[in-house]
């Protein structure tokens, strides 16, 4: 069998509740959660597009995913690789949901003629990745994963297996979602996933559910020695990845956190690497009572207690649904290049039915940077695990 070609991360780029851009991102994740909604106020799409027609005829979550990869490819600079060997894979949980909605209240107010002939191109979700597809030229596979809450970290782990198995020599991989509408929102509440506090406090015995945000996050994917020979800067690396289900429940997780252990173990042999070198773990973390726990017990079953170091950025930035695992694997790899993992904020008292793991409390952690992974566990028993290293 052929050895897996090793993959490069030369460009990120996010746009977050948080801050838009690495800097303010990572600013944003050191800082405490802001009281309210986390809806990204500040976002100007006119800062990224070059046609303000394209504007009006694209979702808000087309808007986020353009951003980031745009911001993604100014770091990593231009591709050593032939047009149709670069892909895209830019995933979304739910897509255009705006979109869907405000047409749906056109015909509902003025009549079938007066839905937009845009809408259909709009609310799609594959319409991010064929932007990105047709804006940069990019002739290679080009998909939009829906794995619900595992879609972004599932997205980046397609795409690195893209350039793995040799199919491309470089890839842009993320996700994005801007499902903060009034179904959007109204749904979730009454399905009591919603925290009723409005704080996110992942692991916490208080936590009563996620607080919904939104947001993209974007990755720059390259076949190592391509990326190391045009003398981009590697940012770190994808060792491996994992996906499989619980076969479950629609919502629920498998109890006693099997699903998510299996989803582990399976990263950590698709990496080559032992439980014992892990160094750090971006929890999936909603806040929300079942999946806190069954996280936490798959965490305990796989790494022993106290494990490696573990906080959830879901504290500070929310639940993004489609878009959480991209901006989480942004989080891990500026926690390598600063050496601190950000704190879990909301998590005051951890809570005494879960595994003693070794959350990050208070304030940011000094680490030496190793093997980290990245989880996210998706309604209907999308399981995803990210396993990263530093460059």
């Amino acid at each position: 069998m052929t050895a897996k070609r090793r993959v490069a991360i030369t460009g990120m780029g996010v746009v977050s509740p948080a801050g838009i851009g690495r800097e303010a991102f990572w600013r944003g994740l050191l800082a405490p959660q802001r009281a309210g909604e986390r809806r990204i106020d500040d976002f100007d799409p006119a800062d990224f597009y070059d046609d303000a027609k394209a504007i009006r005829r694209a979702d808000r979550f087309e808007h986020f995913a353009v951003a980031a990869t745009r911001q993604a490819l100014a770091q990593s600079g231009p591709l050593d690789a032939d047009a149709d060997r670069i892909g895209v894979q830019m995933g979304t949980g739910i897509g255009g949901m705006q979109t869907h909605e405000d047409q749906t209240l056109v015909l509902d107010s003025k009549g079938g003629r007066r839905v937009s002939a845009f809408t259909v191109p709009m609310m799609m979700a594959n319409a991010a990745a064929a932007a990105i597809s047709i804006g940069h030229g990019f002739q290679g596979p080009c998909e939009a994963l829906a794995t619900a809450c595992a879609t972004g970290t599932h997205a980046i782990g397609l795409a690195a297996r893209w350039i793995q198995w040799g199919i491309c020599d470089a890839s842009i991989a993320g996700s994005s979602e801007a499902a903060m509408t009034p179904v959007g929102m109204n749904a979730f509440a009454n399905m009591k996933a919603l925290s009723q506090s409005g704080r996110s406090r992942p692991f916490d015995a208080a936590r009563d559910g996620f607080v919904i945000s939104e947001g993209a996050a974007s990755l720059v994917l390259e076949e190592w020695d391509r990326a190391r020979a045009r003398g981009a800067t590697i940012l770190g690396e994808v060792l491996g990845s994992s996906s499989l289900a619980d076969a479950h429940h629609i919502t629920a997780p498998a109890p006693g956190g099997v699903g998510a252990a299996r989803c582990m173990r399976r990263a950590l042999e698709d990496a080559g690497i032992a439980p014992a070198d892990v160094a750090h773990i971006n929890a999936h973390g909603t806040s929300t009572p079942l999946n806190d726990a069954a996280e936490a017990l798959g965490i305990a079953d796989v790494f022993g207690l106290p494990g490696p170091i573990v906080t959830s950025t879901k504290g500070v930035l929310g639940h993004a649904l489609g878009a959480a695992g991209s901006l989480e694997a942004v989080a891990v790899l500026l926690a390598m290049q600063h050496g601190l993992v950000p704190p879990t904020d909301g998590l005051e008292q951890p809570d005494p039915e879960l595994p003693a793991l070794d959350f990050v409390l208070g304030e940011a952690r000094a680490w030496t940077p190793g093997p980290s992974l990245s989880n996210s566990f998706g309604f209907g028993g999308h399981n995803g695990t990210l396993v990263l290293g530093p460059a």
